[in-house]
């Protein structure tokens, strides 16, 4: 119990990747299997929710400065040192890099355990992310054994990396209207909480980004409520630190309010988003990551994914300057690396304006004595 007057209650309305009902029992099943566990509600789930285990390869966990050609250097140097790249998952914000990095073996496939080997590795790597002008330190680390998800992770990576702390904006780039998120904090003293509403484009794992940072900087959700409309989120949340006080001090609020819109922005899709299908080989990212750095593409953020000997790569690529890249480049890289192995994702919707903004107050009563919530996940935390 949060407050003393309220259930642990959560709803959710949730669609599949492509808007569509969830409708295919093998998949219901699995969600209700999965949230009647036991372990979900076990005590320590604050600590391990996503963990997985590396035993098959070795988690590196890279920071530093972004620039274009970082991640085809990175790719480069654990080509030469006999590191096949597995899985890896790269962001970019407010000009610092993130990544956390599967990698094995070439040879033989399994996790990389010298001592002496991983400190070469390291060595080399935080060489390349120093670059000439990085004026905050690299880091180059280990994920420990039963590494936390990589999404979560690379969170935590980019928050310890003070990446919410605003920089200038290249000059030059094309910034698009209204593709800002608006971020409010403000006290609710009706009910000793603090509230936070945020209005921003819909996206998929939007809802787990901002728990995940709420939960990170040790606080706690008590109620909320998230609206999906068109390609427009809204959400509104009721939270304390987990010393169970509401948040006091200005200073504080404005740290809340940039954690947040980086939690937002970090997982943007910005760029152009291609997609890589191929069969899996030794070098096979380097190479794909060279010709993009020779045709001045700057990857943004990429996903990497290796099942089955058959790899399946996301790509998100802007010009050097953060603008769209041309259809003359775009053919080029396409013919270089294969017409049918590279794909252009179109983009699945286009932003739309926001609505007029609304005079907010503290609506506590009115959203919780509401029947139902057409189009909404509502969600109801007391803990």
């Amino acid at each position: 119990m949060g407050d003393g007057s309220w259930m642990n209650v959560a709803v959710f309305n949730v669609i599949d990747r492509s808007g569509n009902k969830v409708q295919e029992e093998e998949v219901i099943n699995h969600i209700k299997k999965t949230l009647e566990s036991d372990d979900i509600s076990a005590p320590l789930l604050r600590r391990t929710v996503g963990l997985m285990s590396s035993e098959e390869h070795t988690s590196i966990e890279l920071t530093g400065t972004d620039r274009p050609g970082l991640l085809s250097e990175v790719c480069a140097v654990l080509t030469d040192l006999h590191c096949n790249v597995v899985n890896a998952e790269i962001w970019t914000h407010n000009a610092r890099a993130a990544a956390v990095v599967h990698v094995a073996d070439d040879s033989t496939g399994y996790a990389i355990e010298d001592p002496k080997r991983l400190a070469t590795i390291k060595a080399l790597l935080c060489s390349v992310l120093k670059g000439n002008s990085d004026m905050r330190s690299p880091k180059m680390t280990l994920s420990p054994p039963g590494v936390t998800h990589r999404g979560r992770r690379l969170h935590q990576i980019m928050f310890a990396d003070r990446d919410y702390v605003k920089v200038e904006r290249v000059q030059g780039r094309a910034e698009e209207k209204g593709s800002s998120p608006q971020v409010t904090v403000f006290d609710c003293s009706e009910k000793d909480y603090t509230v936070i509403t945020m209005r921003s484009k819909d996206r998929p794992k939007l809802l787990f980004d901002i728990i995940c940072t709420l939960t990170d900087m040790q606080y706690v959700v008590f109620h909320g409520v998230v609206h999906t409309r068109r390609m427009e989120a809204y959400q509104e949340y009721y939270i304390r630190h987990v010393d169970g006080l509401p948040i006091s001090l200005e200073a504080e609020r404005e740290r809340v309010v940039q954690c947040l819109e980086a939690a937002i922005e970090r997982r943007a899709s910005e760029g152009l988003e291609l997609e890589l299908c191929a069969e899996d080989r030794v070098g096979l990212l380097s190479d794909i990551t060279r010709i993009f750095r020779e045709n001045s593409l700057s990857i943004k953020r990429a996903e990497i994914s290796t099942e089955g000997g058959k790899v399946r790569d996301t790509f998100y690529v802007t010009d050097v300057t953060g603008n769209p890249v041309d259809d003359k480049t775009i053919d080029s890289v396409r013919g270089e690396i294969g017409q049918s192995l590279l794909r252009v994702i179109p983009n699945s919707g286009s932003p739309v304006e926001a609505e007029g903004a609304k005079t907010i107050g503290c609506i506590f009563g009115s959203f919780f004595r509401a029947k139902s919530f057409q189009d909404s996940k509502l969600i109801k935390s007391c803990s």
